[in-house]
């Protein structure tokens, strides 16, 4: 089952999914494997809405699991990148639909940790924020965008807007162009928020991934995530200036999310505390020369967050060492005990097991 299904069958029930990434073309217990997040304020990765869930293990037995009933199951199941069990199906929470209406605000990026966080009360349904990229004023500005109910009859769910196909040549342009990201960054805190209109919360988590879709087979995406508590972004911030533009890699977007502490998953990545998720997408040369400069930024990268008591999401490409991951994860030891007593015979497995798992 895909998020647009969901939505299919909440929406005329005026109902959404309480948490769920911001675009609909992901499996719900991928999400849910994943512990995924999205925009949607104050909660945690996706599995903090899920009440229950059945699995298949690899002994063929079906169990149910919650925070109540195989909870040591349930713990390594949330974000455990289904390793545990397969997935039957999972009871997941949902709020009422709502008519939400954006603001956009500027502002110095040192300043956004503590804007964001001051929304996160749960007076403000869903933001999220953004950074300039451009390298003359790389890191140093911030766009903070909340959205607020507002009356009015909620609107089915709708799927790419002109605004969104329109904004992906713009998007896509950026590739070694300092002017157009300067460019997007005006529009988008510009004439698009001057254009922006008021939508459904569950058409806001309606967009395909594909409508940004690279089409160039020379180049591929690379998505980074870093976690890092709010009085530490100001930190992250600075390293991410020192690392970034050294390298051979082309930073298209960063996109700022509000994470909730997260104390169930074992492989949790805000343990402790809340977070501030820095999503950034880069655009990679498929070249040997810039797969190479990717591993090496990639670790400093880590290395920098993990100095500064953050965390790296895993789901992404294996670049991090395994000392680097046995930091950011430290149950990762318990993880893998459960996880050989349920599946002794490691029939369900994946690269994250092999690389960074085999060996605890």
């Amino acid at each position: 089952t895909h998020w647009f299904q969901v939505i299919a069958a909440l929406d005329p029930l005026g109902l959404s999914p309480k948490v769920m990434q911001s675009n609909s073309d992901f499996g719900v217990a991928s999400t849910f494997s994943v512990g995924a997040h999205g925009w949607p304020m104050p909660f945690g990765p996706m599995g903090s809405t899920v009440r229950s869930i059945r699995m298949l293990l690899a002994d063929g037995s079906l169990v149910t699991a919650s925070r109540t009933e195989n909870a040591n199951l349930f713990a390594a199941a949330t974000g455990g990148y289904g390793l545990i069990g397969l997935i039957i199906d999972l009871e997941v929470e949902a709020v009422p639909n709502q008519l939400l209406k954006p603001d956009f605000r500027t502002l110095p990026a040192a300043d956004f940790a503590a804007a964001f966080t001051a929304i996160a009360n749960g007076s403000t349904p869903m933001a999220y924020g953004r950074l300039n990229i451009d390298r003359e004023g790389f890191f140093d500005d911030a766009m903070l965008v909340t959205y607020q109910p507002v009356p009015g009859e909620v609107p089915p769910a709708i799927g790419s807007g002109f605004l969104s196909k329109a904004s992906r040549a713009v998007f896509r342009a950026q590739l070694d162009n300092e002017w157009v990201k300067r460019r997007r960054w005006g529009i988008e805190t510009g004439i698009g928020a001057m254009l922006a209109g008021a939508s459904s919360r569950s058409s806001l988590m309606n967009e395909p991934v594909i409508t940004l879709d690279d089409r160039d087979l020379t180049r591929t995406d690379i998505l980074h995530e870093y976690f890092v508590a709010p009085e530490r972004f100001g930190d992250f911030i600075s390293a991410a200036k020192q690392i970034i533009p050294g390298s051979y890699q082309e930073l298209l977007n960063i996109t700022l999310r509000y994470v909730a502490q997260d104390p169930t998953a074992m492989l949790s990545y805000a343990p402790n505390g809340p977070r501030i998720a820095s999503v950034l997408l880069f655009s990679q040369e498929m070249t040997a020369r810039a797969e190479a400069d990717m591993i090496r930024m990639t670790q400093e990268m880590i290395e920098a967050v993990l100095a500064i008591g953050g965390s790296y999401y895993l789901p992404y490409r294996l670049h991090a060492t395994e000392d680097q991951f046995r930091r950011s994860y430290p149950q990762a030891a318990g993880f893998a005990a459960l996880k050989r007593q349920v599946d002794p015979g490691l029939r369900l497995r994946n690269a994250l097991w092999d690389k960074y798992l085999a060996g605890v």
